[in-house]
């Protein structure tokens, strides 16, 4: 691992630290995610957008965000959110732009992350959708980052 990567994993592990202090003081799902998606838009400088899409009736309906104005429905099932709903693990995505049926909300986004979000009983409920606007931004220390930041919030979640 670079030092770069080092850094960056060890910024992942204080976010994370950060999350489940302030996670303690509930357990609604949807508090999670703002809290989660505020905290990681402001200490993550690559990150351009961020937010979670709910899986509601066969559509994913977006959740707490920050970032720009997103698309409030993607109906599926073209797009990298979608992928992982369908793949159940997280996509990398280093060039938007090359990924056959991409949803461009916003056209500045250049690179996406999106890592599932399970219940307790393993079935993807929502996606934590990152997307930079700078062209490969995301690696697999930010999977692997985003991923255990994931896991803190997916126990008290439901299908809808």
């Amino acid at each position: 691992m670079s030092a770069t990567e080092a850094a960056l994993a060890g910024r992942y592990g204080r976010v994370r630290d950060q999350l489940a202090e302030l996670f303690l003081k509930t357990n609604d799902p949807i508090a999670r995610m703002a809290t989660a998606c505020a905290v990681l838009h402001h200490k993550m400088p690559h990150f351009f957008w961020t937010g979670f899409y709910r899986l509601q009736e066969g559509k994913l309906v977006v959740g707490p965000y920050q970032g720009p104005v997103a698309c409030s429905v993607l109906p599926g099932p073209a797009g990298v959110c979608w992928s992982a709903v369908q793949k159940a693990a997280s996509v990398l995505v280093a060039d938007v732009h090359a990924f056959e049926g991409h949803v461009a909300c916003d056209a500045r986004s250049q690179s996406e992350i999106v890592v599932p979000v399970f219940d307790r009983n393993g079935a993807v409920v929502a996606v934590l959708d990152v997307d930079s606007d700078r062209p490969a931004a995301f690696g697999d220390v930010d999977r692997a980052g985003l991923e255990a930041i994931v896991a803190l919030v997916h126990a008290d979640l439901t299908t809808g």
